[in-house]
Parts: structure tokens; sequence; C-alpha cells
């Protein structure tokens, strides 16, 4: 994929991370809001956080299992 594609996801994945800690915040779970500031600057495209291509597969994968996990856990209340 182009570079610029990636640079859109970032972008993307900031504004939904940033509404999940406002969220987070409004409903007093400071642990989830700080976790979700702490990826917002991670995946901030202007400074590029270099942790090389197989780290960086991690974290994707443990972001996803952590959407997904919360994902769960808040539709069965």
């Amino acid at each position: 994929m182009p570079y610029g594609f990636y640079n859109l996801v970032r972008i993307i994945v900031i504004i939904i991370m940033t509404i999940f800690a406002y969220s987070y915040y409004k409903k007093n779970k400071i642990e989830l809001c700080i976790t979700f500031v702490g990826l917002v600057v991670l995946f901030q495209p202007i400074v590029k956080i270099p942790l090389g291509k197989e780290i960086w597969n991690i974290v994707d994968i443990l972001v996803a299992g952590l959407l997904l996990y919360l994902t769960i856990t808040e539709n069965k209340k």
C-alpha cells in the first residue's frame, strides 16, 4: 500500500482513540482513558516512533485484542 494510506489510517485511528479516551474519561475509567491517550501518542503520524516492523506487528495485534475485548465486555453491559 502507498505510504499516504498508512498516514490516513493513523489519522483515523487517533481520532477514534481520542473519542474512546474522552468517553472513558467521562465514565471515570481513568486507567482506560490513560491507555487510549498513550495509544494516541504511539499512533500519531507527526513524530514517528521507530519500533521496527516486528514490534509494530505485535503492538497492532495487542491493540486489536484490546479493542475486541472492550467491545465484547462493553456490549454485555
